[in-house]
């Protein structure tokens, strides 16, 4: 089975992107699935070009894409993706759209098909605080799931895909103030490749 997983660079001003540290250390093999790890750049138009490559050059069965939230507490599985471009903050392109569709002429939403609800239990029982989302926002990461839950239900229906949103870092909390929640790195490398584990058993 092929996997495809993507992280996202850094964007609004942080120094590093959580997302793309968990993604890049995945190995290129986990438990007979072959991994295929992919950053984006938090960029609307780039973004979108380069996971449409991504997913033609390897034709994945399954994909997960990462991104960060930054104030969740732990693992959020994302269960939709939205045709709404809403940025509160320009991309790393100083594009800031308002009101615009992802696609005009797609469906107002698309549904994750990884099993978001079974991921999260496992997660959990693993002892890596997880929660189901029901909004991927309205910046570059609803972008990619939406995108992705697009191309796949008309390219490849059989395939399967999700997003999951990380926390801070503990150092990027840190650097925030009291009260804000952050993971060690090591901690979501260790839930990620979980994540992995349940989306190709999927």
């Amino acid at each position: 089975m092929n996997l495809l997983v993507t992280g996202f660079e850094p964007f609004g001003g942080e120094a590093v992107n959580p997302s793309w540290e968990a993604v890049r250390r995945l190995p290129a093999h986990i438990d007979g699935v072959t991994v295929t790890s992919v950053q984006l750049p938090t960029a609307f138009q780039r973004g979108e070009q380069a996971l449409l490559r991504a997913l033609e050059d390897c034709r994945p069965e399954r994909v997960l894409c990462v991104g960060l939230a930054g104030g969740r507490k732990g693992f959020t599985l994302e269960r939709v993706g939205i045709n709404l471009r809403d940025a509160r903050i320009p991309d790393n392109d100083g594009f800031q759209p308002e009101d615009r569709p992802v696609r005009p002429d797609g469906p107002a939403a698309c549904f994750a098909t990884l099993p978001v609800k079974e991921m999260v239990q496992g997660l959990n029982r693993a002892g890596i605080p997880a929660a189901v989302s029901y909004t991927a926002g309205t910046y570059v990461c609803n972008d990619i799931l939406y995108t992705l839950l697009d191309w796949q239900a008309r390219e490849m229906p059989e395939s399967r895909g999700g997003f999951l949103h990380l926390p801070y870092t503990l150092g990027q909390a840190a650097e925030k103030g009291e009260n804000v929640p952050g993971m060690a790195l090591e901690e979501m490398g260790r839930g990620l490749s979980l994540a992995v584990r349940l989306a190709a058993g999927a």
